[in-house]
Formats: C-alpha cells, structure tokens, sequence
C-alpha cells in the first residue's frame, strides 16, 4: 500500500497569515492609522456600540469604519447614514476575516488619512479569534444577556483579546450575569485584558472605553518603526 501525504493545510495558512498580517501592522504603523478589530456573537450591540463610539470621538479623531458580513449591506449604512466614512465587505460564506481581505478592505477604504479604521468582525466567537488581521488591537463585546460563562465555552476567544466590553448592562437586572464570576473567568485566560462594562443604549461607561481607545490610538501613532 502507497503511503499517503498528509498535509497540515491549516497550520501552513495560519502561518502565511501572520507574516502577512505583520506586514500590514507595520504599513500600518508607517502610515499612523491604528486598526481595530473588533469581534462578537450577533445581536452583542456591536453597532450600537460603534455608534456611541464614533459619536464620542468624532472630534478628536478621524474614524473610518469596516463592516463584515456573509451578506446585507445593513450596518455599513447605519454608520454612513451618521456619517461615518465605512465601507462593507462580504466574504462569501466564510466565518471570519484574514489578514489578506483585511487589506483589500483597507485599500477599498481608502484609510488615507485616517486616525482609526474599525474592522467590525462577522459576528461569532470561534472564527475570527484564529485569524491575525494586522490589527493593531483586538476587542470583544460580550452582551450580558450572553451569560458569565462564556469565557468557559469559548477560551480561545477570551485569551486574544486587548479589551472586553460587557454591553447592556442596563439589563443586567433582569439577567443572571455574574460580573465577578465573569471577571474571574477571564482572568484565568487573560491577565492582561481591559474590562469596560457599557450600556451603548443608555451611554453608561462609554467614557472610560472611548478614552482607553483614544489614548491606544495617540500612543500607536507615537510608536518608531
């Protein structure tokens, strides 16, 4: 019998992507735009949250948005209609965005100029945590209606992230979301992450999370190649 050849196709994408990736982080770094990828399961409140976002930045910085989806043009019009400079893009069946389509995005962006480009992940929490963006920050929303326990169920996802932003919080009440429970969890996987708990409906907490990012913005544009 004839030996057969296995080949690790994913381990030879996922190690293409990152030196692609990097490569984009430092154009990137070049041309002082900091890239945010921002990632959640559907329905988190990611374009309420980019909504709040842009509204309290909008005179500090120039923001441009992308959003990525399987199909619908819904949330890039949302934001032009605020008058957000946002494009959309489609990927075609896939769960997530690469490095490579991040920068098609970028290109088609036309991010020239541009202080931050927020890439608005397709919405779950498996996918996009494998995949390096170039991204110079990645953040999650976690909604609380999602429940405490989801660093449990999706680790990979938890352990990637820069900054976590709990959204809804003005629900909590009527939810069985255990912030400290939650904050352990993580902690386990990612001593090092930002925890903002918001409510994008109401505006509570946003503050802290606009200024958190606007600062990671002004020192990525100070950073020497």
């Amino acid at each position: 019998m004839n030996d057969v050849r296995v080949i690790e196709v994913k381990e030879n994408i996922l190690a293409d992507n990152d030196k692609e990736a990097q490569i984009l982080r430092e154009k990137l770094k070049s041309d002082k735009t900091f890239l945010m990828n921002l990632m959640s399961s559907p329905g988190s409140g990611k374009t309420t949250t980019l909504l709040r976002t842009v509204e309290n930045l909008k005179e500090e910085i120039k923001i441009g948005i992308m959003e990525a989806d399987i199909d619908s043009s819904v949330d890039a019009q949302t934001m032009a209609d605020a008058g957000v400079k946002s494009i959309q893009l489609h990927t075609g069946g896939m769960c997530h965005l690469d490095a490579a389509m991040t920068e098609q995005g970028l290109n088609e962006l036309n991010y020239s100029g541009l202080d931050l480009v927020v890439l608005e992940n397709v919405g779950n929490l498996i996918c996009p945590a494998e995949f390096d963006t170039g991204a110079s920050k990645n953040v999650m929303i976690l909604s609380v209606p999602e429940g405490h326990d989801k660093p449990l169920k999706y680790p990979l996802m938890f352990s990637k992230v820069d900054a976590l932003i709990i959204n809804k919080i003005d629900v909590a009440p009527y939810f069985d979301f255990d912030m400290d429970k939650l904050r352990e969890y993580v902690g386990k996987l990612n001593k090092k992450v930002k925890i903002f708990p918001i409510s994008a409906k109401t505006g509570e907490g946003v503050s802290e999370w606009t200024n958190w990012l606007l600062n990671e913005v002004r020192a990525w544009q100070k950073l020497d190649l």
